[in-house]
Protein backbone atom coordinates (compact mmCIF):
# COMPACT_ATOMS: atom_id res chain seq x y z
CA UNK A 1 0.00 0.00 0.00
CA UNK A 2 0.99 3.88 -0.77
CA UNK A 3 0.37 6.79 -0.27
CA UNK A 4 1.77 8.78 -2.54
CA UNK A 5 4.31 11.92 -1.82
CA UNK A 6 3.90 13.59 -5.56
CA UNK A 7 7.20 15.68 -4.69
CA UNK A 8 9.27 12.66 -4.97
CA UNK A 9 8.07 11.75 -8.96
CA UNK A 10 10.93 14.05 -10.37
CA UNK A 11 13.55 12.27 -9.03
CA UNK A 12 11.69 8.88 -9.63
CA UNK A 13 12.33 9.18 -13.47
CA UNK A 14 15.89 10.68 -13.46
CA UNK A 15 17.54 8.85 -10.28
CA UNK A 16 16.45 5.59 -10.32
CA UNK A 17 16.31 4.72 -13.69
CA UNK A 18 20.17 4.78 -14.10
CA UNK A 19 21.50 1.16 -13.82
CA UNK A 20 23.86 0.94 -10.85
CA UNK A 21 23.97 4.15 -9.91
CA UNK A 22 23.86 3.13 -5.87
CA UNK A 23 26.55 1.26 -5.15
CA UNK A 24 27.02 0.29 -1.01
CA UNK A 25 25.64 2.13 1.90
CA UNK A 26 27.29 5.93 2.19
CA UNK A 27 24.60 7.29 4.15
CA UNK A 28 22.19 6.17 6.83
CA UNK A 29 18.77 7.20 7.79
CA UNK A 30 16.54 7.00 10.80
CA UNK A 31 17.56 5.77 13.94
CA UNK A 32 17.41 2.08 15.69
CA UNK A 33 14.46 2.11 18.92
CA UNK A 34 15.31 -0.52 21.99
CA UNK A 35 12.15 -1.36 23.88
CA UNK A 36 13.02 -4.19 25.71
CA UNK A 37 16.53 -5.91 26.29
CA UNK A 38 15.86 -9.13 24.33
CA UNK A 39 15.98 -7.01 21.38
CA UNK A 40 19.81 -6.67 21.95
CA UNK A 41 19.71 -10.14 20.60
CA UNK A 42 18.62 -9.80 17.44
CA UNK A 43 19.72 -6.54 15.95
CA UNK A 44 23.12 -5.55 17.14
CA UNK A 45 23.98 -2.50 19.37
CA UNK A 46 26.34 -0.97 16.67
CA UNK A 47 23.84 -1.61 13.79
CA UNK A 48 22.52 1.37 11.49
CA UNK A 49 19.68 1.43 8.87
CA UNK A 50 21.82 1.97 5.81
CA UNK A 51 20.80 3.23 2.58
CA UNK A 52 21.51 0.79 -0.54
CA UNK A 53 19.54 3.23 -3.03
CA UNK A 54 17.25 6.17 -3.50
CA UNK A 55 15.19 7.97 -5.93
CA UNK A 56 11.96 5.32 -6.13
CA UNK A 57 8.17 6.62 -6.34
CA UNK A 58 7.68 4.12 -4.58
CA UNK A 59 8.93 0.56 -3.46
CA UNK A 60 8.03 -2.50 -2.41
CA UNK A 61 8.00 -6.44 -2.20
CA UNK A 62 11.27 -7.09 -1.42
CA UNK A 63 12.40 -10.82 -1.93
CA UNK A 64 15.61 -12.15 -1.99
CA UNK A 65 17.16 -14.48 -4.80
CA UNK A 66 19.21 -17.27 -4.08
CA UNK A 67 21.18 -16.88 -6.47
CA UNK A 68 22.64 -13.99 -5.04
CA UNK A 69 20.42 -10.63 -5.40
CA UNK A 70 17.43 -8.86 -4.53
CA UNK A 71 14.42 -7.61 -6.38
CA UNK A 72 11.92 -5.19 -5.52
CA UNK A 73 9.00 -3.49 -6.72
CA UNK A 74 8.77 0.37 -8.16
CA UNK A 75 4.57 0.51 -7.82
CA UNK A 76 3.90 3.48 -10.09
CA UNK A 77 6.76 3.43 -12.58
CA UNK A 78 5.69 -0.35 -13.13
CA UNK A 79 8.97 -1.98 -12.93
CA UNK A 80 10.68 -4.68 -11.24
CA UNK A 81 14.43 -3.69 -9.86
CA UNK A 82 17.21 -5.33 -9.05
CA UNK A 83 19.84 -4.91 -6.54
CA UNK A 84 23.50 -6.89 -6.48
CA UNK A 85 25.51 -6.50 -3.46
CA UNK A 86 28.42 -4.65 -4.77
CA UNK A 87 27.28 -3.63 -8.01
CA UNK A 88 23.96 -1.60 -7.19
CA UNK A 89 20.60 -1.44 -9.12
CA UNK A 90 19.33 -2.01 -12.34
CA UNK A 91 16.01 -3.03 -13.76
CA UNK A 92 14.70 -6.23 -13.96
CA UNK A 93 11.26 -6.56 -15.70
CA UNK A 94 9.06 -3.35 -17.30
CA UNK A 95 6.41 -3.59 -17.48
CA UNK A 96 5.49 -5.58 -14.65
CA UNK A 97 2.60 -5.54 -13.21
CA UNK A 98 0.44 -4.11 -15.74
CA UNK A 99 0.81 -5.64 -19.06
CA UNK A 100 -2.06 -4.36 -21.06
CA UNK A 101 -1.64 -1.55 -24.03
CA UNK A 102 -4.33 1.04 -23.02
CA UNK A 103 -2.86 3.25 -20.26
CA UNK A 104 -3.55 2.46 -16.74
CA UNK A 105 -6.01 4.53 -15.14
CA UNK A 106 -4.59 4.23 -11.35
CA UNK A 107 -1.22 5.27 -9.87
CA UNK A 108 -0.55 1.57 -9.03
CA UNK A 109 -0.05 -0.21 -12.40
CA UNK A 110 3.15 -2.32 -11.19
CA UNK A 111 3.71 -5.49 -9.19
CA UNK A 112 3.94 -5.29 -5.26
CA UNK A 113 4.25 -8.31 -3.23
CA UNK A 114 7.04 -10.61 -4.70
CA UNK A 115 8.03 -14.48 -3.52
CA UNK A 116 10.37 -17.29 -4.78
CA UNK A 117 8.54 -20.58 -5.02
CA UNK A 118 9.22 -23.73 -3.69
CA UNK A 119 10.57 -24.50 -7.17
CA UNK A 120 12.54 -21.28 -7.36
CA UNK A 121 10.17 -19.60 -9.73
CA UNK A 122 9.55 -15.48 -9.35
CA UNK A 123 5.96 -14.95 -8.24
CA UNK A 124 4.23 -11.54 -8.45
CA UNK A 125 1.31 -10.04 -7.26
CA UNK A 126 0.47 -7.52 -10.06
CA UNK A 127 -1.71 -4.81 -9.04
CA UNK A 128 -2.61 -3.34 -13.24
CA UNK A 129 -2.95 -6.78 -14.31
CA UNK A 130 -5.16 -7.98 -11.20
CA UNK A 131 -3.44 -11.24 -11.18
CA UNK A 132 -0.94 -13.56 -9.83
CA UNK A 133 1.77 -14.26 -12.38
CA UNK A 134 5.09 -16.61 -12.30
CA UNK A 135 8.04 -16.71 -14.62
CA UNK A 136 8.47 -19.68 -15.80
CA UNK A 137 11.74 -20.40 -18.14
CA UNK A 138 11.08 -16.67 -19.23
CA UNK A 139 6.98 -17.08 -20.11
CA UNK A 140 4.63 -15.84 -17.97
CA UNK A 141 2.41 -17.81 -16.35
CA UNK A 142 -0.92 -15.99 -14.75
CA UNK A 143 -1.56 -18.78 -11.79
CA UNK A 144 -5.21 -17.01 -10.48
CA UNK A 145 -7.22 -13.89 -11.85
CA UNK A 146 -10.68 -14.55 -10.63
CA UNK A 147 -13.04 -15.62 -7.91
CA UNK A 148 -16.12 -17.57 -8.64
CA UNK A 149 -15.86 -16.03 -12.29
CA UNK A 150 -15.12 -12.52 -10.55
CA UNK A 151 -12.31 -10.56 -11.13
CA UNK A 152 -9.84 -9.79 -8.37
CA UNK A 153 -9.10 -6.40 -6.69
CA UNK A 154 -5.37 -6.22 -6.86
CA UNK A 155 -3.08 -8.77 -5.46
CA UNK A 156 -0.96 -7.57 -2.76
CA UNK A 157 0.96 -9.66 -1.09
CA UNK A 158 1.67 -13.29 -0.52
CA UNK A 159 3.13 -16.01 0.80
CA UNK A 160 3.94 -19.97 0.36
CA UNK A 161 3.70 -22.51 2.48
CA UNK A 162 6.28 -25.58 2.68
CA UNK A 163 3.83 -27.49 0.41
CA UNK A 164 3.55 -24.96 -2.24
CA UNK A 165 -0.13 -23.66 -1.38
CA UNK A 166 -0.12 -20.18 -1.71
CA UNK A 167 -1.99 -17.56 0.52
CA UNK A 168 -2.18 -14.16 -0.63
CA UNK A 169 -4.43 -10.69 0.35
CA UNK A 170 -6.47 -8.94 -2.27
CA UNK A 171 -7.51 -5.52 -1.29
CA UNK A 172 -7.92 -2.57 -3.68
CA UNK A 173 -4.91 -0.21 -3.54
CA UNK A 174 -4.34 -0.86 -7.30
CA UNK A 175 -7.67 -0.99 -8.28
CA UNK A 176 -8.71 2.63 -9.67
CA UNK A 177 -11.52 3.67 -7.95
CA UNK A 178 -11.41 1.25 -5.29
CA UNK A 179 -14.25 -1.00 -4.29
CA UNK A 180 -16.81 1.52 -5.38
CA UNK A 181 -14.96 2.43 -9.10
CA UNK A 182 -16.26 1.09 -12.12
CA UNK A 183 -13.59 -1.88 -12.69
CA UNK A 184 -14.23 -3.30 -9.05
CA UNK A 185 -16.28 -6.76 -10.07
CA UNK A 186 -16.01 -7.81 -6.09
CA UNK A 187 -17.64 -6.68 -2.92
CA UNK A 188 -15.07 -6.94 -0.53
CA UNK A 189 -11.32 -7.72 0.33
CA UNK A 190 -10.46 -11.09 0.75
CA UNK A 191 -7.26 -13.40 2.09
CA UNK A 192 -7.22 -16.51 -0.24
CA UNK A 193 -4.95 -19.76 -0.91
CA UNK A 194 -4.61 -21.24 -3.80
CA UNK A 195 -3.42 -24.81 -3.63
CA UNK A 196 -1.05 -26.41 -5.30
CA UNK A 197 -3.69 -28.44 -7.39
CA UNK A 198 -5.10 -25.13 -8.63
CA UNK A 199 -7.80 -24.40 -6.42
CA UNK A 200 -8.46 -21.02 -5.22
CA UNK A 201 -10.45 -20.98 -1.60
CA UNK A 202 -11.57 -17.42 0.02
CA UNK A 203 -10.24 -17.55 3.85
CA UNK A 204 -11.95 -14.85 4.96
CA UNK A 205 -13.23 -11.20 4.38
CA UNK A 206 -12.83 -10.38 8.15
CA UNK A 207 -9.82 -7.70 7.31
CA UNK A 208 -11.38 -4.72 5.53
CA UNK A 209 -7.80 -3.86 3.89
CA UNK A 210 -5.99 -7.11 4.53
CA UNK A 211 -1.95 -6.34 3.38
CA UNK A 212 1.04 -8.19 4.30
CA UNK A 213 0.98 -11.49 5.00
CA UNK A 214 3.25 -14.54 6.74
CA UNK A 215 3.01 -17.87 8.15
CA UNK A 216 4.61 -18.84 11.51
CA UNK A 217 7.90 -21.33 11.20
CA UNK A 218 5.28 -24.27 12.09
CA UNK A 219 2.72 -23.10 9.44
CA UNK A 220 -0.39 -23.12 11.97
CA UNK A 221 -0.90 -19.37 12.35
CA UNK A 222 -1.54 -17.20 9.81
CA UNK A 223 -0.34 -13.58 10.38
CA UNK A 224 -2.33 -10.74 8.06
CA UNK A 225 -1.97 -7.17 8.79
CA UNK A 226 -4.98 -4.36 8.33
CA UNK A 227 -3.67 -1.66 7.01
CA UNK A 228 -7.41 0.24 7.28
CA UNK A 229 -7.25 -0.69 11.08
CA UNK A 230 -3.39 -0.39 11.45
CA UNK A 231 -2.96 -3.55 13.86
CA UNK A 232 -2.03 -7.47 12.78
CA UNK A 233 -4.51 -10.31 13.10
CA UNK A 234 -3.29 -13.59 13.89
CA UNK A 235 -5.49 -16.54 12.69
CA UNK A 236 -4.81 -20.58 13.41
CA UNK A 237 -4.86 -22.87 10.54
CA UNK A 238 -7.06 -25.82 11.14
CA UNK A 239 -5.98 -29.25 10.24
CA UNK A 240 -8.40 -29.07 7.82
CA UNK A 241 -7.39 -26.06 6.13
CA UNK A 242 -9.31 -23.81 7.15
CA UNK A 243 -8.84 -20.40 9.54
CA UNK A 244 -10.35 -20.74 13.05
CA UNK A 245 -11.17 -17.38 14.99
CA UNK A 246 -8.98 -14.41 14.62
CA UNK A 247 -7.24 -12.96 17.99
CA UNK A 248 -5.53 -9.35 17.36
CA UNK A 249 -2.19 -9.50 17.87
CA UNK A 250 -0.82 -5.84 17.98
CA UNK A 251 -3.37 -2.84 17.21
CA UNK A 252 -0.72 -0.14 16.30
CA UNK A 253 -3.51 2.81 16.23
CA UNK A 254 -2.43 4.76 18.82
CA UNK A 255 0.46 5.99 16.52
CA UNK A 256 -1.00 6.66 13.07
CA UNK A 257 -1.23 9.57 11.73
CA UNK A 258 1.31 10.77 14.30
CA UNK A 259 4.26 8.04 12.25
CA UNK A 260 4.35 7.42 8.98
CA UNK A 261 2.92 4.69 7.62
CA UNK A 262 0.66 1.64 8.82
CA UNK A 263 0.66 -1.64 9.06
CA UNK A 264 1.70 -3.40 5.19
CA UNK A 265 4.51 -6.15 4.93
CA UNK A 266 5.73 -8.28 7.26
CA UNK A 267 7.89 -11.47 7.48
CA UNK A 268 9.14 -14.13 9.88
CA UNK A 269 12.15 -15.49 11.25
CA UNK A 270 13.79 -18.91 12.05
CA UNK A 271 12.45 -18.12 16.09
CA UNK A 272 8.65 -17.07 15.22
CA UNK A 273 9.48 -13.23 15.61
CA UNK A 274 7.89 -11.11 13.42
CA UNK A 275 9.51 -8.12 11.51
CA UNK A 276 5.84 -6.15 10.34
CA UNK A 277 6.59 -2.64 8.73
CA UNK A 278 4.23 0.18 10.60
CA UNK A 279 3.98 3.27 11.49
CA UNK A 280 7.75 4.68 11.53
CA UNK A 281 9.07 1.61 10.46
CA UNK A 282 9.69 -2.16 10.96
CA UNK A 283 8.41 -2.88 14.51
CA UNK A 284 9.78 -6.26 15.90
CA UNK A 285 7.76 -9.13 17.89
CA UNK A 286 7.95 -11.57 19.60
CA UNK A 287 5.59 -14.55 18.90
CA UNK A 288 3.13 -13.95 21.66
CA UNK A 289 2.59 -10.05 20.23
CA UNK A 290 5.35 -7.99 22.53
CA UNK A 291 7.27 -5.14 20.98
CA UNK A 292 10.98 -5.51 21.40
CA UNK A 293 11.91 -2.99 19.43
CA UNK A 294 11.43 -1.01 15.62
CA UNK A 295 13.49 0.24 13.27
CA UNK A 296 12.11 3.49 12.64
CA UNK A 297 12.91 4.77 9.09
CA UNK A 298 11.12 7.68 9.58
CA UNK A 299 9.40 7.33 6.17
CA UNK A 300 6.73 5.24 4.74
CA UNK A 301 8.00 1.63 4.98
CA UNK A 302 6.32 -0.94 3.12
CA UNK A 303 7.94 -3.92 3.46
CA UNK A 304 10.69 -6.35 4.24
CA UNK A 305 12.67 -9.23 3.28
CA UNK A 306 15.48 -11.39 4.83
CA UNK A 307 18.82 -12.32 2.79
CA UNK A 308 21.72 -13.95 3.37
CA UNK A 309 24.03 -13.83 6.74
CA UNK A 310 21.23 -12.00 8.88
CA UNK A 311 20.51 -8.82 6.35
CA UNK A 312 17.11 -7.73 6.23
CA UNK A 313 16.37 -5.42 3.62
CA UNK A 314 13.23 -2.39 4.04
CA UNK A 315 11.64 -0.75 0.68
CA UNK A 316 10.46 2.54 2.63
CA UNK A 317 8.97 4.93 0.28
CA UNK A 318 11.77 6.12 -2.22
CA UNK A 319 14.51 3.95 -0.57
CA UNK A 320 16.23 0.52 -0.61
CA UNK A 321 17.76 0.01 3.12
CA UNK A 322 19.30 -2.48 5.27
CA UNK A 323 20.21 -3.46 8.46
CA UNK A 324 22.23 -6.36 9.98
CA UNK A 325 20.88 -8.64 12.20
CA UNK A 326 21.33 -11.95 14.28
CA UNK A 327 17.96 -12.97 12.39
CA UNK A 328 17.79 -15.64 10.00
CA UNK A 329 14.36 -15.78 7.28
CA UNK A 330 11.96 -18.28 7.14
CA UNK A 331 12.00 -20.48 3.62
CA UNK A 332 9.66 -19.16 1.43
CA UNK A 333 9.88 -15.76 3.66
CA UNK A 334 12.85 -14.65 2.28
Amino acid sequence: MRYFSLALAVSACLLAALPGYAEEAKKTIGEIERLDPAFDQLVPKDAQIEVLADGFEWSEGPVWVPEGYLLFSDIPNNRIVKYTPGKGTDVYMQPAGYTGKPKFEGMEPGTNGLAISPEGHLTMCCHGDRNITQMIDGERKVLVSHYKGKRLNSPNDLVFDSNGNLYFTDPPYGLPGGLEGKEAELDFCGVYRLSKDGKLTLMTKECPRPNGIALSPDEKTLYVADSGACHWKAFPIKNDGTLGESKLFYDASKWKGKRPGSSDGLKVDTNGNLWATGPGGVLVFTPEGKLLGRLSTGERTANCAFGPDGTIYLTADMYLCRVKTNAKGLIGSK
